[in-house]
């Protein structure tokens, strides 16, 4: 049975299969590349509270080494999977104490400079912020218009979306804020 599959699979993805079955050497970093990133930061009291690089009025910040922007991490951590380069906790280590505080900007500006050396560009985002409160929604727009220009994009490849888990789970009690993303990049050569 397992032999059937196989041989349907190789049937419908030639260009992707050689005659023995293994992925071909030549495609290697050739075409569009996806990554996902997700992100997670408790909310506490006494911080401010960082989203998609602007300063959210309310009560609770979230915590972290950074400035605890989850969602510029998600956008980091998918833009670093989609160029095998790891993620945002190896390029930017939380051990390392030139990261303590650091605006989360710096950190997107810096990745995106990454894929640059590596002969990529950034295609597109699409994000979505997981948080019961504050509303996020009035503040999409400008999200994009800081993030887009650190991407080397513009607001119409940022697709943003804020949703809640209908007081299900941590973010549900308002103990934290998670981020999920997807990025697709190019080769620029």
């Amino acid at each position: 049975m397992a032999n059937i599959f196989h041989s349907i699979f190789r049937a419908f993805s030639p260009s992707l299969w050689g005659r023995g079955g293994a992925a071909r050497s030549d495609r290697a970093g050739v075409g569009p590349r996806i990554g996902f990133g997700y992100d997670v930061h408790r909310l506490v009291e006494g911080r401010p509270l960082w989203l998609g690089g602007i300063l959210i009025p309310h009560t609770h910040g979230l915590l972290g080494h950074s400035d605890a922007d989850v969602l510029i991490h998600a956008i980091c951590d998918a833009l670093l999977g989609a160029a095998n380069l790891r993620d945002i906790g190896f390029q930017f280590p939380d051990t390392d104490e030139a990261y303590r505080g650091i605006d989360s900007k710096i950190l997107l500006r810096r990745t995106a400079d990454l894929l640059h050396r590596r002969g990529y560009r950034v295609g597109n985002i699409d994000a979505t912020v997981c948080a019961e409160h504050p509303k996020l929604n009035p503040h999409i727009e400008e999200m994009k218009a800081v993030l887009a220009p650190l991407m080397d994009i513009t607001t119409d490849d940022v697709s943003l979306k804020a949703t809640t888990t209908e007081r299900l789970g941590f973010t549900g009690r308002e103990e934290g804020i998670s981020a999920y993303a997807v990025a697709l990049i190019e080769k620029t050569e």
